[in-house]
């Protein structure tokens, strides 16, 4: 048997949040292994630990049980080697910066240089179809748009893994479907890992090498569902039947997550 080093690794996972109301159970038992290169979705009803995981992942939030590395680091140690970057739900850029700016701002607290601040933003630019808007402002871009320069910035330190905390839900499906395209792109391009957030069954089984599906509070994982579909995948791909087969499969193992809830 080959041995694999993965990119992340999760062991019996638990994470439990101190709240007025008493304990609240947030992760339980999680183990997980992804590999480097892979595109690897979670899904899951509201409240199942999804998020959670990709900020424990990127220790924003502390695991209260089992372990996680990053890089074969902890989380913190992975974070103060710019392991990743980080997609919000919210595009986040300060309106009174240019988006060059915006995306330089990272690279200006991390002491890059001013050209090599330049040279990566017209870089990353270019690399998520900007190419040219780098002097415009927040609210002069569509939504989706701001999505994309969000993606920018994340990627304008060149960390190996991306974390995208559901970062087109807000966006209407013609929108999402464009920037699903560009995220496959992007991500054939630049070889990266990527963890992605999704509510949506679609998304999740279009983007994906792996989909995770998750159970409600406590979080668990009840299913991981290795996508037999080719890297290249045009939008028509979700009409056949093996496409429709993996959605239903990911359909019934959130159906059977609610078995554990409480």
């Amino acid at each position: 048997m080959t041995e694999t080093n993965p990119v992340i690794s999760a062991r019996n996972l638990d994470l439990v949040f101190q709240t007025n109301d008493g304990p609240v159970q947030a992760l339980k038992d999680v183990a997980l292994d992804i590999e480097k290169g892979d595109f690897v979705s979670f899904i899951g009803p509201s409240g199942c630990g999804k998020t959670t995981f990709l900020r424990v992942i990127a220790a924003l939030e502390h695991p209260t049980g089992g372990t996680v590395t990053v890089n074969g680091m902890t989380p913190d140690e992975a974070r103060r080697q710019r392991a990743y970057g980080y997609v919000f739900q919210a595009a986040g850029l300060f309106p009174w910066r240019t988006i060059a700016r915006n995306i330089k701002l990272p690279l200006e607290i991390m002491g890059f240089s001013r050209a090599e601040q330049d040279e990566r933003v017209e870089r990353v630019l270019k690399l998520v179809d900007l190419d040219g808007f780098g002097e415009k402002y927040p609210w002069q871009l569509s939504g989706g748009m701001q999505q994309r320069a969000s993606i920018a910035r994340a990627l304008a330190f060149d960390a190996d893994i991306l974390l995208m905390d559901e970062p087109f839900g807000a966006l209407d499906e013609i929108v999402r479907d464009h920037l699903n395209e560009q995220l496959l792109a992007l991500w054939e391009r630049t070889g990266k890992t990527i963890c992605f957030v999704t509510h949506s069954i679609p998304e999740a089984v279009y983007l994906s090498t792996k989909i995770v599906v998750m159970s409600p509070r406590p979080g668990r994982i009840t299913d991981v569902i290795e996508s037999p579909l080719p890297k290249e995948r045009p939008l028509d791909i979700r009409d056949t039947p093996e496409f429709l087969e993996i959605a239903h499969r990911v359909r019934e193992g959130l159906r059977a997550g609610h078995a554990y809830d409480d």
